[in-house]
């Protein structure tokens, strides 16, 4: 819903004629623009409607991609040539965490204590190790996602406080743990 602009009161609008009338064109040349002091309502854009595709019971739905966890979403920002060292497994981690065995609270606490405690002490290049998940039983009928810890670090990566101390992360090369693992590239301290 818009807002209705007020309407001029008649001293408002004697005013006004008065500072107009008071003023001089800085190029006489260029014809004056008429204001229009009733402004036109914006017109309201409609929504399409949403229309479900039809199904046919018994059909199952198509497999929705799952976002990779070892893919940053945004722009590099750290030097490429170190990113390309980092990626090829050629950069050594300075210091590492093994978060097997951990509840997802239990993680979080350890990796922030981790990368905060890495901060401090001016280390650059981390490695975290997440695993790659437990094998699902494929005879169970409810569908288990593997990797739970992987899944989440991105997440606890780009929120804050570790927002402010992580520059870059990937996916490790497989000398340091492959998929199960994560390169952390930590900001220099200021």
């Amino acid at each position: 819903m818009t807002r209705k602009p007020r309407e001029l009161r008649s001293d408002e609008e004697a005013l006004w004629r008065q500072v107009a009338k008071s003023t001089s064109p800085m190029n006489p040349a260029r014809k004056p623009k008429v204001l229009n002091l009733q402004a036109k309502p914006k017109p309201v854009a409609e929504n399409p409607r949403f229309e479900p595709k039809p199904f046919k019971v018994g059909e199952t739905a198509a497999p929705r991609a799952m976002p990779n966890p070892a893919k940053p979403s945004k722009p590099i920002r750290m030097d490429k040539k170190a990113f390309g060292r980092m990626k090829r497994g050629k950069a050594k981690p300075e210091s590492r965490i093994d978060l097997h065995g951990m509840t997802l609270a239990q993680a979080q606490t350890a990796l922030t204590g981790f990368l905060l405690q890495a901060f401090s002490n001016e280390k650059r290049l981390v490695l975290v190790i997440t695993g790659k998940g437990r094998h699902a039983d494929d005879s169970d009928p409810v569908p288990h996602r593997r990797g739970v810890l992987r899944q989440h670090l991105p997440e606890w990566l780009s929120r804050p406080p570790l927002s402010s101390v992580v520059l870059e992360w990937t996916s490790a090369h497989q000398r340091h743990g492959g998929s199960g693992a994560f390169y952390v590239y930590l900001s220099r301290r200021r």
